[in-house]
């Protein structure tokens, strides 16, 4: 959902669109989707896998990316702000109850709060969410917009599911390992490949 932000809305959208994070920048986009994961997975195998060494560098990693967005932005979007709270917040957790469950269970908790908000959401607003949050960057049939947001509903549904799968039933180094190469690399492939239901119902002007 986040990825499809910067689609210009002036031109059909490529898979090169598609691909792009929501910030005009590298190293901005760098900065807030992979930087501080990167700052994580580093610090926890240079330190005997400990995930509370790795935790706090991560956390003020994820809050320096969010400053960093909005000095340059003006703004912070909703997806990232919400994941730094949630970021922090289960860190913080982690950390005073001496308990790694809640940071295993992030992902969990956040993809499923994502996936109830655009369920919800089109029960308040009378048409899908993802079309109130991203109308003045896509131009699309409402059909269009309904399975755009059934289908990332589903995809965070999915993703909630594998990380629960993942923490539960393999090794601490193994989650860390698909948290860092395995989730944003397969949010990755699943923003390109909406592009084929993004162009089918794309309108003309």
């Amino acid at each position: 959902m986040y990825i499809l932000k910067k689609i210009n809305r002036k031109n059909t959208p490529s898979i090169a669109h598609v691909l792009t994070f929501c910030m005009n920048k590298p190293l901005i986009k760098f900065a807030a989707d992979f930087g501080p994961l990167l700052i994580f997975f580093i610090i926890y195998f240079n330190n005997e896998n400990d995930l509370k060494v790795a935790i706090p560098p991560f956390i003020i990693a994820t809050l320096i990316a969010l400053v960093a967005i909005y000095f340059l932005e003006k703004r912070i979007p909703m997806v990232p702000l919400v994941s730094g709270i949630l970021i922090t917040f289960f860190g913080g957790l982690t950390l005073y109850f001496d308990n790694k469950i809640f940071f295993y269970m992030k992902p969990t908790i956040i993809n499923l709060l994502f996936a109830a908000v655009l369920f919800f959401g089109k029960y308040f607003t009378q048409k899908p969410l993802l079309k109130i949050l991203f109308q003045n960057t896509l131009n699309l049939e409402n059909e269009g917009w309904k399975k755009l947001n059934n289908r990332w509903i589903g995809f965070f549904l999915l993703v909630a599911m594998l990380n629960e799968i993942v923490w539960r039933t393999q090794s601490e180094v193994f989650w860390v390992n698909f948290k860092v190469w395995g989730l944003l690399p397969i949010s990755f492939l699943f923003a390109a490949s909406q592009y084929p239901l993004i162009n089918k119902y794309k309108l003309k002007k």
